[in-house]
């Protein structure tokens, strides 16, 4: 008997603290009032919200989308292995990727300047391809050669 009287004196306990709950809270109807009353989107930590039922949904967006190449991936690693502070920084702010297409673009683009000039430089034209192949292809593969090797040090691995 003795555990009866405690038991029921915990469950008295129990009601009043629900009731003084709601009273704090307020009745059902206030709570429909007040969930009419909410703003279709929000704006919080930097992000959209829109009111979807009873919930609101983060508007998100996906970046859009372009390559990396080799050197955005080579530069990824690099930085990966080498600067993970910087690296981080770019993950979370969303920043990375479009850092990466940028990076591979003027990689690409610094590679055929570079690879241009130094055609002119060294007279491999369309005229030595003619006469003989096999050594416009072996002052191109030089060429190309020296030319990533020059990316690489400069935009890559820096």
């Amino acid at each position: 008997m003795p555990n009866l009287k405690i038991h029921e004196q915990g469950h008295d306990q129990l009601d009043s603290s629900v009731k003084s709950r709601r009273t704090r809270t307020g009745t059902a109807s206030e709570w429909r009032n007040a969930m009419t009353e909410l703003k279709q989107q929000i704006r919080e930590n930097r992000i959209w919200y829109t009111l979807v039922g009873d919930y609101y949904i983060p508007n998100l967006t996906l970046p859009e989308e372009r390559r990396i190449g080799r050197y955005g991936r080579l530069h990824r690693e690099y930085i990966k292995e080498t600067k993970p502070h910087t690296y981080n920084d770019l993950i979370l702010t969303g920043r990375l990727w479009t850092y990466l297409a940028d990076l591979d673009e003027q990689g690409e683009e610094r590679l055929n300047y570079i690879i241009r000039q130094l055609r002119e430089k060294e007279g491999v034209t369309e005229k030595l391809k003619k006469q003989d192949q096999m050594e416009w292809v072996c002052y191109m593969n030089s060429i190309r050669a020296r030319a990533e090797e020059s990316i690489l040090h400069e935009m890559i691995y820096v």
